[in-house]
């Protein structure tokens, strides 16, 4: 039996959120500590009291979010869970899968993701981006919608999440006129998302840029276990391969259909959602139907995971 993990990125993350893991395990705030010492902020105070719209900033949910995924990643060693044979993490996940694999220190990914939310922030003025979500076409008919309500503005599908879900981004006029094209071609729902970034399209340029200068001052390594990135569906060994690809999934289409699919055509029986919430593993069940998915956010949670995946003793890994 073939194990993987996976992580969620910005619109998992809640005031409250491992709150209950935390109760039993120690090593939730020890790492929300350790975060807040590397910030300069209390980031477990937010996480556990907010307020909402702070926790929501950028610039706050993405540390807050990798930190809640090394937490979980953490207890799951410190319990003898089985370790996985690849990961992936969707969009900001990506950055929390290489913290878990060894590739990048946490105190580093931590600073880098933040200066990332910033740069993602600054890329687009405020209300100018807009994200949507557009359930109940396929891909070829959102791909269309695009097209035909860009009218010059830009606008992408951006986020590939499961059959009949893709998510949108660009100006918001684009993207408004997108939802009524989207509803006259049927869609089931078409929805704005409460986002102040357009993810993953070409406005964030200037976040990517940005990035490539930022990643050139940390030191990444070879991942202990293979991940699948974003952008190009295959994992990365070198480091310079991996500063590439992360910078590209800046600007570049979340494929999380296709990682999905792959993991799942090189054998993965058994998927673990690492982090707060469910939201990846709702996804998963309906990319890769013969796959067990499983999501970790509080102590009966873990228990079953558990005890369904003791294939192997697992040993913690160094460095994170």
């Amino acid at each position: 039996m073939s194990l993987a993990f996976v992580f969620p990125g910005q619109g998992s993350q809640s005031v409250g959120m491992l709150n209950a893991l935390a109760a039993h395990y120690p090593q939730i705030q020890a790492t929300y500590a350790e975060a807040s010492a590397t910030l300069g902020y209390d980031l477990w105070a937010l996480v556990e009291k907010g307020p909402e719209e702070t926790l929501n900033q950028t610039q706050k949910t993405q540390p807050a979010m990798l930190a809640a995924g090394v937490a979980v990643w953490r207890v799951w060693c410190a319990e003898g869970g089985a370790l996985p044979s690849m990961m992936a993490g969707h969009s900001l996940g990506e950055y929390t899968a290489l913290t878990c694999a060894g590739a990048i220190d946490f105190a580093d990914a931590l600073n880098l993701v933040a200066d990332r939310g910033r740069f993602m922030q600054e890329a687009v003025p405020a209300g100018r981006g807009a994200m949507a979500a557009i359930l109940g076409l396929d891909d070829a008919q959102v791909t269309q919608v695009c097209i035909q309500a860009a009218e010059g503005d830009v606008l992408s599908p951006v986020n590939f999440n499961c059959p009949g879900q893709v998510v949108v981004a660009g100006t918001a006029n684009a993207v408004a006129r997108a939802l009524d094209q989207a509803k006259a071609m049927g869609a089931k729902r078409a929805v704005l998302l409460p986002v102040s970034v357009p993810s993953h399209c070409a406005l964030m340029q200037p976040a990517a840029t940005r990035m490539a200068e930022r990643l050139q001052k940390i030191k990444i390594t070879s991942p202990k276990i293979a991940i699948l990135h974003n952008a190009e569906m295959r994992s990365e060994s070198q480091p310079e391969a991996i500063m590439r690809a992360l910078v590209r999934q800046i600007t570049a289409p979340v494929r999380w259909v296709e990682i999905i699919e792959k993991m799942a055509a090189t054998g993965v029986e058994k998927l673990i959602e690492c982090g707060p919430g469910k939201v990846l593993t709702g996804l998963n069940k309906r990319i890769a139907k013969t796959t067990t998915t499983f999501a970790v956010y509080d102590q009966p949670s873990l228990a079953h995971a558990l005890a369904h995946t003791q294939i192997a003793a697992a040993a913690t890994i160094p460095g994170i």
